[in-house]
């Protein structure tokens, strides 16, 4: 018999078919594929050793084929088990109107060994029938993770879809945003980088997406609306693009910033001059467009935390003093007079335990996580101690520009030591299951108090109430279609 796939390419075909053939067999008795369509065969079998190796093959498969194979049916199993990317939207406009109240909606950087920590939250999340939460990574954190839309989109979703939690899957893209340097440099240039990358964050179901043009804030302005002129301006550009691009039948939840985190704490008067200047702007872009275009859903400020926290010269971190009245003045604020979901922490992850508890009755909308959730696993007893140094030579060698003149060791690799995860993403992916599991059950404690702590158990009803997740099929990856297609031809002499 000869093989006859095409007049050329050939040998590049019939390694297509090979190779996502492959896959497809070995996870045959969980989910099978025909006609484009995925069917869900033995839920029981998906959740095992079936989502263990798709989600494998979408983030280290052998080629781009499989890797797009592997995250499309992750996607379109994860849609009928009821695990759908969806927008918080809704449910932030009516704590605006004062339906829903009591409760601080966490926002996770699942950057360190993220297949393992979102089981981890997402197996806490379904004890404590947490709907209320967020799966976000930064624009920064793509790049030093190596993990890019398409991949986060489908590890958060396989995590769900393993641990057996349900429902609207909210993914945002976190500080996306204008590097100040660049955009002097070259603004053009630095605002198209980010609108391609909303566009890419868009298409793989980031539905939740927080434009921070805080960086442009011009301090040295004699007013406060010059000095947020150019960040309402470009808030609103940014916004009426996520509209223009958003799927139909969904609603960004677009978070905007009006003080950079780890400045001066942020003022009543400088909400007040962001909010009336973006609203402005993106009134005049509807018109100019003759269309309509939603706003923002909440607002960042600065209460007096920093990203990862103080560092002392010993690597412990510095206690923090949060301005919590700030946060009330300005969650009221933003409801009453703009209409949001209220203010937004970043920073806060380091915080001392008995801050959490004081962030809901404060009413405010939603909270940053991050750097607490790194620490725990670098410092975990269950990460060998050769595969911690290896990583943290990486930073001496790779990052000494993170190293300040006045830096102790441990000042800098506790900085510097994000950098590692990308590099080393398949060495912590490859730690015996023993390890791996001892390292899940302390991040399942710590999101379990955060979630008790932060009020949102047994928001699951909740959400539902007002959340729609939207069912947005997608085509079969290319290398699918074409296995497809020679399925059909006929193969013999």
């Amino acid at each position: 018999m000869a093989e006859t796939v095409t007049a050329q390419g050939d040998d590049r075909a019939l390694l297509e078919r090979s190779s996502v053939q492959a896959l497809l067999d070995e996870v045959r008795d969980a989910v099978r594929v025909e006609g484009g369509e995925v069917e869900v065969v033995n839920e029981e079998a998906l959740r095992g050793e079936a989502i263990e190796r798709l989600v494998r093959a979408a983030v280290f498969g052998a080629d781009e084929d499989v890797r797009d194979t592997a995250r499309w049916i992750v996607g379109e199993a994860g849609d009928r088990l009821g695990v759908r990317p969806a927008s918080i939207h809704e449910l932030y406009m009516a704590r605006g109107r004062g339906e829903v109240t009591g409760f601080t909606v966490p926002a996770m950087n699942i950057r360190a060994s993220s297949f393992d920590t979102a089981r981890a939250m997402f197996a806490a999340a379904r004890e404590l029938r947490v709907g209320a939460l967020i799966c976000e990574i930064a624009r920064s954190e793509i790049g030093y993770t190596d993990q890019r839309p398409s991949e986060y989109v489908a590890v958060m979703t396989a995590a769900a879809i393993r641990e057996g939690w349900t429902g609207p899957l909210f993914v945002q893209g976190d500080h996306f945003q204008l590097n100040a340097k660049k955009f002097r440099a070259d603004p053009e240039a630095e605002t198209r980088a980010v609108k391609d990358l909303i566009r890419e964050a868009l298409h793989a179901g980031f539905y939740n997406i927080d434009i921070d043009t805080s960086t442009l804030v011009e301090l040295d302005r004699p007013t406060l609306d010059e000095q947020q002129a150019l960040n309402s301006r470009l808030s609103a550009e940014l916004t009426a693009y996520v509209r223009h691009y958003e799927p139909a039948g969904v609603t960004v939840s677009i978070g905007g910033e009006i003080g950079e985190v780890g400045t001066e704490n942020s003022t009543p008067e400088e909400l007040r001059a962001y909010m009336d200047g973006f609203r402005r702007e993106l009134t005049s872009i509807a018109e100019r467009e003759g269309v309509e275009a939603a706003g923002l859903s909440k607002i960042s400020v600065q209460s007096g935390t920093s990203h990862g926290g103080t560092v002392l010269p010993d690597g412990s971190i510095a206690d923090v003093a949060i301005d919590f009245d700030t946060l009330r003045t300005l969650s009221r604020i933003s409801r009453d007079e703009y209409g949001l979901a209220g203010a937004v922490q970043h920073g806060a992850s380091t915080l001392p335990a008995e801050a959490f508890g004081s962030f809901p009755e404060v009413e405010t909308a939603e909270i940053h996580l991050a750097t607490g959730f790194q620490n725990i696993f670098y410092e975990h007893p269950a990460l060998p101690a050769e595969l911690r140094e290896r990583m943290y030579e990486h930073c001496r060698q790779n990052f000494p520009d993170e190293r300040k003149p006045s830096d102790t060791e441990e000042q800098f690799i506790y900085k510097a030591r994000k950098k590692a995860l990308g590099a080393f993403k398949r060495d912590l992916w490859d730690l015996p299951e023993e390890n791996r599991a001892q390292i899940r059950g302390s991040l399942r404690e710590q999101f379990a108090f955060l979630f008790r702590q932060l009020r949102v158990d047994g928001t699951m009803d909740m959400v539902g109430r007002y959340v729609t997740a939207p069912a947005h099929r997608r085509s079969g990856p290319s290398a699918l279609r074409m296995k497809a297609a020679a399925d059909d031809w006929d193969l013999s002499d």
